[in-house]
């Protein structure tokens, strides 16, 4: 077995760095860009496995980042999305996955009640007063985040916990108030530091 450590991942930028010859053809490097997302994989692999019981890891070595300095600024791109979710804690993806889609404000998604979610026509609304503008909304949401809905209902159900809240913390019972510490945490595990929650809003409203 081959045993990774820091001088090892450092090799492996340099490698994804150097242009190469290809039938005649310079290849450039890998950007820096590139290189983070496979870097923020390789430890999302590793603290998965350290986390297995037993470990299939015995140690996490330190991975240093890149800077990037073409990333768009208060904009996430689809690959950037999906690795941050994956290194999101399970009861924080449902609702980062319905602000990916939706563009909706923390607060209107951290307060969301399932008085306000119509499973049966895939809507969500939100009554005058509870928005920035006071303006009431209802959107029509497409099917992955029918699906979040659909099983967060499921898991309500079977918890017998009948909350009123729809996106919940890990107790199962609150919902979601903080979460900056755990937000950040996957940011530098996904290779995208200093993202903000209202980037989602942004990404949103743009695509």
């Amino acid at each position: 077995m081959i045993e990774l450590d820091t001088s090892k991942v450092r090799k492996y930028v340099e490698h994804r760095m150097e242009a190469k010859e290809v039938e005649g053809q310079t290849i450039r490097g890998a950007s820096n860009a590139t290189i983070n997302r496979e870097l923020a994989a390789l430890k999302r692999m590793l603290n998965l496995g350290a986390k297995c019981t037993p470990p299939k890891v015995d140690r996490v070595p330190y991975v240093p980042m890149l800077k990037e300095s073409n990333v768009r600024k208060g904009f996430f791109e689809k690959s950037e999305f999906v690795s941050l979710r994956e290194a999101l804690s399970t009861d924080l993806k449902p609702m980062v996955t319905f602000a990916y889609k939706t563009g909706w404000r923390r607060e209107e998604i951290t307060d969301l009640k399932w008085s306000e979610v119509d499973l049966n026509n895939g809507a969500v609304r939100l009554n005058p007063g509870m928005t920035k503008n006071q303006k009431g909304r209802t959107v029509y949401i497409d099917t992955e985040p029918q699906d979040v809905f659909a099983d967060l209902w499921q898991a309500r159900k079977a918890s017998g916990k009948l909350t009123e809240y729809v996106f919940l913390n890990k107790t199962g019972i609150d919902r979601i108030r903080s979460f900056r510490g755990s937000w950040e945490t996957a940011c530098t595990e996904a290779g995208i530091p200093g993202k903000l929650f209202h980037d989602l809003r942004r990404t949103a409203v743009k695509t």
